[in-house]
């Protein structure tokens, strides 16, 4: 709901607080007969009896015309203002901004919701995004449908006042038809009492000559009588109608002022609110993010404290176990020493074997040698035979 129409709906609300509150005056359920009646309603009554001549019938036709003719232009008005005040656009926009505060769901706004499947593959924006375009999309409706209510709103009021102008009007007319009423039946009771009377002992004393004329005036006060007679209950059923017409007048009010009621507390209270419910759960969601990424944060540190003295205690270890640790490990020593000897023993009986294998090849060059030199010296003797046996040949 924009600024503007917040402030005019503020500013509406004490008119409206007023319209609320006004009681309307009830009519009288009867009329005050001549002798009963104070003395400025009597002298009212007074001045309408003197408007009756029966002898003159239109007189009596026209009695209390002017009060009916007023109350048939109230009847218009009053149909026309049921038929031209219809509560259907205001009601279509109340029930408008109840169906688009409805169906914005605030389960949208979960930014820790995991986007399904199908909204990935149509390549629809994370929630949180999502939730701010539809949030724009229902304030910019809700806009548009509150500044209707604001119109409906000053055009029920100015109803409401013409209704109130409109009752006032028809109560003074019931009313009027009252004292209309009252005269009537006055002027009845003095003519059934002295006029006609009068007349019959008129018609009684007159010559004989006389007598057919007075008896005809006589009958014709007495139709004049029966002539007021039924306007006078022509009146008091008018005055039956425009006792009925109050009650329908102020059941339209009544409406009227309820459903302007209703769109002031929807302006002032319920736009409102929902903008600050939302607007809270904005807020509680970011807090919400914010904690989380506190969270992570947190964790995070958390990890690498634990990792960073978990790593130290193991360097520290490895560093410690080196720093305790001789030049030589006596293992290794002792491995390297057994090693040693081993070798030493092995070159010693290696040259043993090679003293005895020499031993042996020694003592068996001397037989080669000798057989050696024998065979040399056979092969020098056959030599020398065979020089002498050459030279004789």
């Amino acid at each position: 709901m924009t600024e503007t129409t917040r402030q005019q709906a503020a500013a509406t609300l004490a008119e409206v607080e007023k319209v609320a509150a006004v009681l309307l005056p009830e009519p009288v359920a009867d009329h005050v007969p001549l002798e009963a009646a104070p003395a400025t309603v009597a002298e009212d009554i007074r001045r309408r009896m003197a408007e009756i001549d029966l002898g003159d019938t239109r007189s009596i036709i026209a009695f209390g015309s002017g009060a009916q003719a007023e109350l048939q232009q109230i009847s218009q008005a009053m149909l026309a203002d049921v038929k031209n005040k219809d509560a259907g656009p205001a009601g279509d926009s109340l029930r408008r901004i109840v169906g688009a505060i409805r169906g914005f769901s605030v389960s949208e706004l979960d930014v820790r919701r995991t986007q399904t499947w199908w909204e990935r593959i149509l390549g629809r924006a994370a929630p949180f995004a999502s939730f701010v375009a539809r949030f724009e999309e229902v304030q910019g409706q809700i806009d548009r449908i509150t500044a209707e209510l604001l119109q409906h709103e000053h055009a029920l009021l100015k109803d409401i006042a013409a209704l109130d102008r409109l009752y006032g009007k028809t109560l003074a007319f019931h009313d009027e038809l009252g004292l209309y009423i009252a005269a009537g039946e006055a002027r009845l009771a003095a003519v059934d009492a002295s006029d006609i009377p009068a007349k019959e002992a008129e018609v009684a004393a007159a010559p004989e000559a006389d007598r057919t004329l007075r008896a005809q005036e006589l009958r014709d006060l007495r139709a004049a009588r029966d002539d007021l007679d039924r306007r006078i209950h022509d009146l008091k059923l008018t005055r039956q109608v425009t006792m009925q017409s109050l009650p329908s007048i102020r059941l339209v009010q009544e409406n009227d002022k309820s459903l302007v009621t209703k769109i002031n507390s929807t302006l002032v209270n319920t736009v409102p609110l929902w903008e600050t419910q939302l607007a809270q759960a904005v807020t509680i969601q970011r807090s919400a993010e914010a904690a989380e990424s506190i969270r992570a944060a947190n964790d995070l540190t958390n990890e690498l404290l634990t990792r960073n003295a978990e790593n130290l205690q193991a360097a520290n270890r490895v560093v410690r176990t080196e720093m305790e640790r001789g030049v030589f490990d006596i293992e290794a020593v002792k491995a390297a020493n057994t090693t040693l000897i081993a070798t030493i023993n092995e070159s010693l009986a290696i040259a043993d074997e090679g003293r005895a294998k020499r031993a042996a090849a020694e003592a068996d060059l001397w037989p080669m040698e000798a057989e050696l030199r024998d065979a040399l010296a056979a092969g020098r003797a056959r030599g020398a035979a065979a020089a002498p046996a050459a030279r004789r040949g």
